[in-house]
């Protein structure tokens, strides 16, 4: 039996996964509810997987933020105490997570072949070129989407389909947080 891959990415209405400007995290949407739900889907036994730009950015985001900033939210911190793997060529270990590999070569390969070996589920947060041939390869089984409830047309960073392939998707959940965040589980197959 396989590992179950999820790819997780939170999203403005207009498909960008971050945006400049004077938007805040979370484009300043977040209330207790999202949080919560953020920290339960994260309690799960899983290993995360990062291309090597994401986890840059994350390493680098942690290393600046103090134990009081919104970045250490209790769901973020659980994720960077949960196991991972880095794919990146450029990397080298040990890297600064508490229990991080690098793994070298292609994404495609090295994520079908952790889908073999896992016996927990794999996800992956951001990381947003690696996923998206992930996807074309059909390695993804599940695309969650966090939408935030803000159109970023002029500040948006980070589209995240961008050159992705056509794909058709099928709903296997959804819910909305703080009355105003909607999240989206599919099941993609490739169109």
């Amino acid at each position: 039996m396989t590992a179950t891959y999820t790819f997780d990415v939170f999203s403005s209405l207009d498909g960008y996964g971050a945006a400049g400007g004077d938007w805040t995290g979370y484009w300043g949407k977040q209330g207790p509810e999202l949080l919560g739900h953020r920290l339960g889907l994260y309690d799960a036994e899983q290993r995360m997987v990062f291309g090597a730009h994401t986890y840059r950015a994350f390493a680098s985001m942690l290393a600046e933020s103090t134990a009081d900033s919104e970045v250490r939210d209790p769901w973020v911190t659980r994720m960077r105490n949960l196991p991972a793997t880095v794919v990146s060529s450029t990397l080298k270990e040990p890297l600064d997570w508490l229990d991080a590999t690098v793994e070298r070569g292609d994404a495609v390969d090295v994520i079908a072949r952790l889908k073999e070996e896992s016996e927990v589920p794999l996800r992956s947060h951001g990381s947003l070129s690696m996923n998206r041939a992930l996807l074309a390869a059909g390695l993804v089984d599940r695309v969650q989407v966090t939408l935030f409830p803000v159109i970023t047309g002029r500040t948006g960073l980070d589209p995240i389909f961008r050159g992705a392939a056509d794909f058709d998707l099928e709903l296997i959940e959804n819910r909305t947080l703080d009355g105003h965040i909607q999240e989206l589980v599919y099941r993609p197959t490739l169109h």
